[in-house]
């Protein structure tokens, strides 16, 4: 029996803080369960949140490099600020009312 996928709490374009480790980001890919390697998960996944629910690729604040990240460890940012990446231009679209738009998407 197949169970359906779990729904994504969070969405791409929105800012999301860690929870762990204190920064914002803003989520520019969803898989609906975890699609790294186990290898990866054993190395840097320390605190073994759950692979059957949502992880998300994000683009961290004031960084250059991305993070992979189970939905247990994210909450929505209320800052209203938008992210300072060098990939948000080219992965993400318009920055409105506190989010970022599809690319391509016009309003």
């Amino acid at each position: 029996m197949s169970h359906p996928s779990p729904v994504a709490r969070f969405y791409v374009g929105q800012i999301v803080h860690h929870l762990r480790f204190d920064y914002r980001g803003v989520v520019f890919d969803v898989d609906p369960t975890f699609q790294g390697t186990d290898d990866w998960y054993e190395a840097v996944a320390r605190s073994r949140p759950p692979k059957d629910r949502p992880w998300y690729h994000v683009l961290v604040d004031g960084g250059q490099h991305t993070t992979y990240v189970a939905e247990r460890h994210l909450e929505p940012d209320g800052s209203g600020d938008p992210i300072r990446h060098p990939l948000v231009a080219v992965l993400c679209g318009d920055y409105r009312d506190g989010r970022y738009l599809p690319r391509g998407e016009v309003q």
